[in-house]
Protein backbone atom coordinates (compact mmCIF):
# COMPACT_ATOMS: atom_id res chain seq x y z
CA UNK A 1 0.00 0.00 0.00
CA UNK A 2 3.22 2.55 0.77
CA UNK A 3 3.72 2.20 -2.86
CA UNK A 4 0.23 2.61 -4.24
CA UNK A 5 -0.19 5.57 -1.94
CA UNK A 6 2.87 7.59 -3.50
CA UNK A 7 2.52 6.52 -6.82
CA UNK A 8 -1.06 8.08 -6.26
CA UNK A 9 0.09 11.40 -5.06
CA UNK A 10 2.81 11.57 -8.25
CA UNK A 11 0.40 11.10 -10.34
CA UNK A 12 -2.23 13.49 -8.93
CA UNK A 13 0.82 16.24 -8.64
CA UNK A 14 1.76 15.42 -12.44
CA UNK A 15 -2.19 15.29 -13.74
CA UNK A 16 -2.57 19.32 -11.55
CA UNK A 17 1.00 20.29 -12.26
CA UNK A 18 0.72 20.74 -8.74
CA UNK A 19 3.61 20.14 -5.85
CA UNK A 20 2.04 17.30 -3.35
CA UNK A 21 3.35 17.45 0.40
CA UNK A 22 6.39 14.72 1.13
CA UNK A 23 5.62 14.84 5.19
CA UNK A 24 2.81 12.19 5.34
CA UNK A 25 4.79 9.88 2.91
CA UNK A 26 8.50 10.71 4.59
CA UNK A 27 8.85 6.82 5.67
CA UNK A 28 6.40 4.99 3.60
CA UNK A 29 8.70 3.59 1.32
CA UNK A 30 11.51 1.08 2.99
CA UNK A 31 14.15 0.84 0.67
CA UNK A 32 15.35 1.80 -3.08
CA UNK A 33 13.19 -1.22 -4.92
CA UNK A 34 10.11 0.32 -3.54
CA UNK A 35 11.00 3.46 -4.94
CA UNK A 36 11.81 2.12 -8.19
CA UNK A 37 8.48 0.21 -7.99
CA UNK A 38 6.75 3.52 -7.49
CA UNK A 39 8.82 5.00 -10.61
CA UNK A 40 7.71 1.81 -12.51
CA UNK A 41 4.55 2.45 -11.21
CA UNK A 42 4.01 5.99 -12.41
CA UNK A 43 5.16 4.98 -16.08
CA UNK A 44 2.93 2.50 -16.53
CA UNK A 45 -0.17 4.51 -15.72
CA UNK A 46 0.76 7.39 -17.75
CA UNK A 47 2.03 5.08 -20.68
CA UNK A 48 5.29 6.13 -21.01
CA UNK A 49 7.01 3.02 -22.52
CA UNK A 50 4.01 1.16 -23.85
CA UNK A 51 5.80 0.21 -27.32
CA UNK A 52 8.87 -1.52 -25.29
CA UNK A 53 12.21 -0.71 -23.05
CA UNK A 54 12.77 2.98 -22.22
CA UNK A 55 15.11 4.40 -24.78
CA UNK A 56 16.29 7.47 -22.31
CA UNK A 57 17.33 7.61 -18.66
CA UNK A 58 19.18 9.08 -16.08
CA UNK A 59 21.76 7.82 -13.86
CA UNK A 60 24.18 8.98 -11.29
CA UNK A 61 25.45 9.14 -7.69
CA UNK A 62 27.37 11.83 -5.50
CA UNK A 63 30.91 9.06 -5.52
CA UNK A 64 32.13 5.86 -6.52
CA UNK A 65 31.63 4.04 -3.22
CA UNK A 66 28.14 5.53 -2.90
CA UNK A 67 24.74 3.80 -4.38
CA UNK A 68 24.04 4.55 -7.57
CA UNK A 69 20.81 5.92 -8.73
CA UNK A 70 18.39 5.37 -12.27
CA UNK A 71 15.53 6.39 -13.21
CA UNK A 72 14.12 5.69 -16.69
CA UNK A 73 12.92 9.45 -18.58
CA UNK A 74 9.59 10.22 -20.41
CA UNK A 75 9.70 10.16 -24.07
CA UNK A 76 7.54 13.65 -24.26
CA UNK A 77 9.98 15.53 -22.07
CA UNK A 78 13.38 14.98 -24.13
CA UNK A 79 14.20 17.56 -26.95
CA UNK A 80 17.29 18.24 -29.77
CA UNK A 81 18.86 21.14 -28.67
CA UNK A 82 18.42 23.83 -29.41
CA UNK A 83 15.63 23.64 -27.26
CA UNK A 84 12.62 25.47 -25.80
CA UNK A 85 10.37 25.14 -22.65
CA UNK A 86 7.29 26.86 -23.99
CA UNK A 87 4.30 25.80 -21.28
CA UNK A 88 6.14 22.97 -20.28
CA UNK A 89 5.30 22.55 -16.59
CA UNK A 90 8.24 23.56 -13.86
CA UNK A 91 8.48 24.90 -10.82
CA UNK A 92 12.06 24.25 -9.60
CA UNK A 93 14.25 24.78 -12.53
CA UNK A 94 17.29 23.47 -11.40
CA UNK A 95 20.30 22.92 -13.75
CA UNK A 96 22.76 20.26 -14.48
CA UNK A 97 25.11 19.89 -17.18
CA UNK A 98 25.91 16.44 -18.07
CA UNK A 99 27.18 14.22 -20.73
CA UNK A 100 24.68 11.70 -22.67
CA UNK A 101 25.86 7.99 -23.38
CA UNK A 102 24.61 6.29 -26.43
CA UNK A 103 24.51 2.65 -26.69
CA UNK A 104 25.35 1.35 -30.38
CA UNK A 105 24.37 -2.10 -30.02
CA UNK A 106 21.26 -4.35 -27.69
CA UNK A 107 21.70 -5.16 -24.13
CA UNK A 108 20.13 -7.76 -22.79
CA UNK A 109 20.10 -9.13 -19.19
CA UNK A 110 22.13 -11.81 -19.68
CA UNK A 111 25.04 -9.83 -20.97
CA UNK A 112 24.53 -6.75 -19.04
CA UNK A 113 25.60 -9.39 -16.21
CA UNK A 114 28.23 -11.47 -18.08
CA UNK A 115 30.23 -8.15 -18.56
CA UNK A 116 32.91 -6.76 -16.55
CA UNK A 117 32.40 -3.31 -15.17
CA UNK A 118 35.66 -2.39 -17.37
CA UNK A 119 34.46 -3.47 -20.62
CA UNK A 120 30.40 -1.61 -20.87
CA UNK A 121 32.62 1.19 -22.08
CA UNK A 122 33.02 -0.74 -25.49
CA UNK A 123 29.10 -0.77 -26.30
CA UNK A 124 28.94 3.04 -26.06
CA UNK A 125 29.14 4.75 -30.07
CA UNK A 126 28.25 8.10 -29.24
CA UNK A 127 28.29 11.04 -26.50
CA UNK A 128 26.91 14.42 -26.71
CA UNK A 129 26.19 17.15 -24.45
CA UNK A 130 23.18 17.56 -22.14
CA UNK A 131 21.01 19.95 -20.20
CA UNK A 132 19.22 18.17 -17.52
CA UNK A 133 16.35 19.99 -15.97
CA UNK A 134 15.61 19.09 -12.42
CA UNK A 135 12.20 19.25 -11.11
CA UNK A 136 10.32 17.94 -8.14
CA UNK A 137 6.83 16.85 -7.68
CA UNK A 138 7.41 17.85 -4.10
CA UNK A 139 6.21 21.02 -2.07
CA UNK A 140 9.88 20.32 0.36
CA UNK A 141 11.74 20.07 -3.25
CA UNK A 142 14.74 18.53 -2.59
CA UNK A 143 14.45 18.22 1.51
CA UNK A 144 11.87 15.77 0.84
CA UNK A 145 12.72 11.85 2.00
CA UNK A 146 15.70 10.71 -0.38
CA UNK A 147 13.67 7.33 -1.18
CA UNK A 148 10.44 10.05 -2.12
CA UNK A 149 12.81 12.03 -4.50
CA UNK A 150 13.93 8.77 -5.93
CA UNK A 151 10.18 7.65 -6.52
CA UNK A 152 10.05 10.86 -8.17
CA UNK A 153 12.20 9.71 -11.45
CA UNK A 154 15.02 11.25 -9.98
CA UNK A 155 13.67 14.32 -10.12
CA UNK A 156 13.09 14.11 -13.83
CA UNK A 157 11.85 17.30 -15.66
CA UNK A 158 13.46 17.66 -19.02
CA UNK A 159 16.23 16.43 -20.76
CA UNK A 160 18.04 18.60 -23.58
CA UNK A 161 20.40 16.61 -25.92
CA UNK A 162 23.07 18.15 -27.92
CA UNK A 163 24.68 16.85 -31.39
CA UNK A 164 25.74 13.23 -31.20
CA UNK A 165 29.64 12.59 -31.95
CA UNK A 166 31.27 9.18 -32.49
CA UNK A 167 33.48 8.00 -29.66
CA UNK A 168 35.52 5.33 -28.77
CA UNK A 169 35.80 5.59 -24.74
CA UNK A 170 37.51 2.15 -24.18
CA UNK A 171 40.82 3.30 -26.06
CA UNK A 172 40.22 7.13 -27.04
CA UNK A 173 38.38 8.69 -24.40
CA UNK A 174 38.85 12.03 -23.21
CA UNK A 175 40.92 13.12 -20.08
CA UNK A 176 37.86 13.06 -18.01
CA UNK A 177 39.83 14.66 -15.37
CA UNK A 178 40.72 17.27 -17.50
CA UNK A 179 37.65 17.87 -19.42
CA UNK A 180 36.56 21.50 -19.55
CA UNK A 181 32.17 21.73 -18.94
CA UNK A 182 31.28 25.69 -19.50
CA UNK A 183 28.08 26.74 -18.28
CA UNK A 184 25.85 30.22 -18.45
CA UNK A 185 22.15 31.16 -17.59
CA UNK A 186 20.41 34.06 -18.48
CA UNK A 187 22.76 37.41 -17.57
CA UNK A 188 25.10 35.64 -15.37
CA UNK A 189 28.79 35.15 -16.24
CA UNK A 190 29.91 32.10 -17.60
CA UNK A 191 31.11 29.09 -15.10
CA UNK A 192 33.87 26.98 -15.90
CA UNK A 193 34.78 23.56 -14.28
CA UNK A 194 37.69 21.13 -14.80
CA UNK A 195 37.16 17.34 -13.97
CA UNK A 196 34.64 18.05 -12.21
CA UNK A 197 32.32 14.75 -12.36
CA UNK A 198 31.54 12.96 -9.26
CA UNK A 199 32.53 9.62 -10.54
CA UNK A 200 35.84 10.97 -12.65
CA UNK A 201 34.36 9.33 -15.53
CA UNK A 202 30.94 9.48 -16.62
CA UNK A 203 31.49 5.93 -18.40
CA UNK A 204 31.55 4.11 -14.62
CA UNK A 205 28.32 4.22 -13.87
CA UNK A 206 27.21 1.68 -16.93
CA UNK A 207 27.82 -1.59 -15.75
CA UNK A 208 25.22 -0.78 -12.72
CA UNK A 209 22.74 0.79 -14.86
CA UNK A 210 22.54 -1.55 -17.45
CA UNK A 211 21.87 -4.19 -14.72
CA UNK A 212 19.25 -2.21 -13.26
CA UNK A 213 17.37 -0.89 -16.58
CA UNK A 214 17.76 -5.02 -18.07
CA UNK A 215 16.21 -6.34 -14.82
CA UNK A 216 13.42 -3.44 -14.55
CA UNK A 217 12.59 -3.63 -18.90
CA UNK A 218 14.48 -6.05 -20.48
CA UNK A 219 16.52 -5.83 -23.53
CA UNK A 220 17.51 -2.27 -24.15
CA UNK A 221 18.04 -1.37 -28.04
CA UNK A 222 20.86 -0.10 -29.81
CA UNK A 223 20.22 3.68 -29.41
CA UNK A 224 19.59 3.88 -25.98
CA UNK A 225 20.85 6.95 -24.28
CA UNK A 226 21.87 7.81 -20.82
CA UNK A 227 22.33 10.98 -19.01
CA UNK A 228 25.30 10.26 -16.36
CA UNK A 229 25.51 13.21 -13.91
CA UNK A 230 26.36 17.09 -13.14
CA UNK A 231 29.22 18.41 -13.48
CA UNK A 232 28.20 21.79 -12.55
CA UNK A 233 26.46 20.55 -8.66
CA UNK A 234 23.04 22.03 -9.46
CA UNK A 235 22.02 24.79 -10.18
CA UNK A 236 18.92 27.13 -10.19
CA UNK A 237 17.83 28.96 -13.37
CA UNK A 238 15.03 31.80 -13.19
CA UNK A 239 12.06 31.75 -15.78
CA UNK A 240 12.90 33.23 -19.26
CA UNK A 241 16.69 32.27 -18.60
CA UNK A 242 18.79 31.27 -21.50
CA UNK A 243 20.60 28.23 -20.47
CA UNK A 244 24.09 27.23 -22.83
CA UNK A 245 26.50 24.43 -21.40
CA UNK A 246 29.46 23.37 -23.28
CA UNK A 247 32.05 20.82 -23.46
CA UNK A 248 35.52 21.58 -24.61
CA UNK A 249 36.16 18.95 -27.44
CA UNK A 250 32.63 17.45 -27.67
CA UNK A 251 29.74 20.03 -28.03
CA UNK A 252 27.22 21.90 -26.41
CA UNK A 253 24.03 21.99 -25.74
CA UNK A 254 21.10 25.17 -25.54
CA UNK A 255 17.48 25.91 -23.48
CA UNK A 256 15.41 28.77 -23.21
CA UNK A 257 13.26 28.24 -20.78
Amino acid sequence: MSVDAVCHTLLQARAHAELADARPLAEALSGAEQAYAVQQAVARQLGWFATGAPRVWKSGGPARGAQMSHAPLPPAGVWPSPAKAGDWPLHTRGIEAEIALRLGEEVSVAKAWQLAPADCARLVDAMAVSIEVVESRWQQQFAAAPLLLMADQLCHGALVIGEWQACDLMNAAPDWTRQICRMRMGTGDTSVHTGTHSLADPAWLLSDWLRHATMAYGTLSAGTVVTTGSWVGLARAQAGDAVHVQFDGIGEAFLQL
